[in-house]
Parts: C-alpha cells; structure tokens; sequence
C-alpha cells in the first residue's frame, strides 16, 4: 500500500525542518555560540513535534533515523578539526564534548579509521 501524497509531502517538510535546526545548532556550536550539543527531544521542541514522532517520520521517509544525520554532521566537523594539525586528538575530542578514548571508539565506528589514522591516510601527520 502506497503512503498517500500529502503524507509524503509532510514527511519531507519534517525531515528539511529537523536538517534545517540541526545544520543551524551545529554552526552555532562550532561558532562557539552555544556550549552544548543538543538532543533529539530539543530539536523536536523546537519544532513543536514530539521526539517520537520526529523519529519515526524521518526513518520512515529516509531509511535513516535523525541521529544518523547528527553523527554525520559531527564526524563532518571532526574531519574538519582533525586536519587543523596544532590540535591535539584530545583537543578535538574535547571541542566536540568527547573523552579521547569515547571519540576514538566513536570516530572508528563511523570513519572505519581511528583519529590518528585519519590524520596519517590524508598526510597531516607523518
């Protein structure tokens, strides 16, 4: 049975919302305008949806469920401070509200390459 139309369309209008709020959040806390990186339910809040049904809407329409997109866009901007060679891993770490160990597990996990391997692939450290 096919979802009728107007679901889609809507299912569409929510996901652009939740990437438009989190691509925003994500700029503010790399600016160093907010401290704190936010959840699932404080975006759904600002959106006036319960976090449940953001989720399950997003899945629904995309396959993936809304953290994938936030761990995509943070793995984004710890490539991006990765390549900044006069921070350390646990710099990083630290500016994306990680312990080294905990971001190293992270990264590997969706890098498929620790930090330091990251760096020595693409030629920032020898």
């Amino acid at each position: 049975m096919a979802i009728p139309a107007k679901y889609v369309g809507r299912q569409q209008e929510i996901t652009d919302l939740f990437l438009e709020i989190m691509n925003r959040h994500m700029d503010d806390f790399m600016a160093g305008k907010v401290d704190e990186l936010l959840h699932l339910q404080d975006f759904a809040a600002k959106m006036f949806l319960h976090p449940i049904h953001v989720s399950n809407v997003i899945k629904a329409h995309t396959g993936h469920h809304p953290c994938y997109y936030y761990e995509m866009r943070i793995l984004e901007e710890a490539k991006k401070l990765l390549q900044d060679e006069s921070l350390s891993i646990n710099d990083v770490a630290i500016r994306l509200t990680y312990e080294k160990s905990n971001f190293t597990k992270w990264f590997k996990k969706f890098q498929g390459i620790t930090p330091t391997e990251f760096r020595k692939e693409f030629g920032f450290i020898d």
